[in-house]
This record gives structure tokens, sequence and C-alpha cells, in this order.
């Protein structure tokens, strides 16, 4: 009996050690979700309406540059963008992402993965350790696996740009992002969207053609409108995607510390009752042997 209770005992310290680890990790994603939410509640509202008007320009205008941004070819090669957590412990929020990701490609792709002209672009090291085992017929990008630990805007746009030129130089006919779309700390979700070609706005809403005054010239001022308009947009899926994790962790290791602490509860319990069945079997003993005395 004293090597189970020895044994319980055990089994509450390991769980306490593990419900401190899961408070402290619980407290480090809320103060790093605080800034992380901060950041895409600022970004969002700018992003959308940039992401609006471009759409709207680029249904209004005829021009060379407008057309390079926005024309639709047959996708022989196309560039699938996973962007994942380094790490893990945070619930469903990566398997989510690569899930949408997989659907995409199956959905999408599946001809072009076929013929060896798919590649996949991994920022976040879980993706990039889920595609690498098992898309070995795809091309992994894996040069910035490790954007996460630095999110500034100009390493988001140097990556911005250097997919818009290889859509620009026919590297790739699509360009796709998977990303994690922050909604509250407790709730995020996968999103899927079309990167490049820039998605036009439907033939209704085009047939109100906007007369746009242009100040400099057209051509000069979308030339410089709408690679930016691109940079933001990625920034803004790094920034979702930055924020989604720490809430997804935070919430993670939240119901983890809960568990622990039910889990701890029921081998109270089941300590107390071992240890009362313990005391009563001694005493009995005890009874047992006075009575044996007297008689």
């Amino acid at each position: 009996m004293s090597g189970q209770l020895k044994e319980v005992r055990d089994r509450m310290k390991s769980v306490r050690s593990t419900q401190q680890i899961t408070k402290a990790m619980k407290m480090v994603s809320a103060a790093k979700l605080r800034r992380a939410q901060d950041a895409i509640v600022q970004m969002r509202p700018y992003a959308n309406k940039l992401e609006e008007m471009l759409k709207h320009i680029l249904s209004n205008v005829d021009t060379d540059i407008s057309n390079v941004y926005s024309r639709r070819r047959r996708p022989e090669k196309a560039l699938v963008v996973v962007i994942t957590s380094d790490r893990g412990l945070c619930g469903a929020f990566n398997s989510n992402i690569i899930k949408a990701a997989v659907k995409r490609i199956d959905d999408r792709y599946e001809q072009v993965r076929k013929n060896g002209g798919l590649s996949i672009l991994c920022i976040g090291k879980r993706g990039y350790d889920f595609f690498r085992k098992r898309y070995k017929d795809c091309t992994i990008i894996k040069d910035h696996v490790q954007l996460f630990s630095d999110l500034s805007f100009n390493n988001a746009a140097k990556v911005a740009d250097a997919m818009m030129q290889a859509f620009i130089d026919l590297e790739y006919d699509a360009i796709d992002v998977s990303y994690g779309r922050f909604k509250n700390p407790a709730t995020q979700y996968a999103e899927m969207v079309s990167y490049l070609p820039v998605p036009i706005e439907s033939k209704k809403i085009r047939s109100r053609r906007a007369d746009y005054i242009f100040e400099p010239d057209e051509e000069k001022l979308l030339k410089e409108l709408i690679p930016s308009i691109l940079e933001v947009q990625f920034h803004k899926f790094l920034l979702d995607t930055s924020a989604s994790e720490h809430g997804a962790r935070m919430t993670a290791m939240d119901k983890a510390t809960e568990n622990a602490e039910e889990l701890l509860r029921e081998l109270r319990i089941g300590y107390n009752k071992a240890r009362q069945e313990a005391i009563t079997k001694e005493l009995s003993e005890i009874v047992g042997g006075a009575a044996a005395l007297e008689g």
C-alpha cells in the first residue's frame, strides 16, 4: 500500500510541475498577444481599405502595369505560401492552416503538382517540417522559414517583392497564401486567399466604371501604388498569423492548466481513499491484535 501511495504522490508532483509550466506559458502568450493584437487591429482597417481600392482600380483602368498583376493564366506553375508558427503547443492552429493549404493543392493544383510545377514557400518551422516530409515531389522553399523572428514591414516587403517579381517573370502563374486569421483571443481560423493574380471586382460592380484622376500620370502612379498595396497585404497576413498563434497558445495553455487542476483533484481523491484504507487496515490489525492478547 505504501508503494501505491508513493506512486500517486509522485504523479501529483509531476502534474503540479506541468501545471506551473502551462501557467507560465499562458502568461507569456498573453503578454505577446497584447502586442500582436494591437499591431493587427491597427493594420487591418488600413490594409482592407487598400485591398478594396486595389481591386477597384484594377477593375477600372486599362494599363499594362495593372494587367501585369491581374492577368490570369492557365496555371502550369504555382506557388502556395504557408504561414505557420515556429513552435507548437497552440492547439489545432498550425494543423488547420496546413489543412487549408493541402485542400487548395488537392482541389486546384493537383495536375500542377503531378507535372512538377508546384512550389511551396514555408514561413514558420511547423509548416516547413510538414511539407518537407510529405511533399517531396514539390519544390519546398525554406529561405524565409524564420521570418517570424523579425516581423518588420521591410522584411515582409522583401518577400512580397520577390513573389511579385516571380509572377511578372512568369515563374509562377498563380500565388496563393494560407495563413491564420485573427478574430479574437479565443477564436482564430485558417484562411486561404489568392494573392496573385489580384482578384478583380465582379462584372456588376465593374459596370459602374469610376472616372479616376491620376496625379502624376496613371502608369507612373500605378507602378508604385500596386506593389505597395500588395506589400501591405502580405504584411497583414503575417501579423494576423502572429496574433492568432499567441491567442491559440494562450487558450490551449489555459485549457491545459484547467485539465491539470481536474487531474490533481481526481488524484487527491484517489490518494485520500487509499490513505484512508491503509489507516483503517492498520487500526483493524491493532484492534485484532489487542483482542487476541486479551483472549
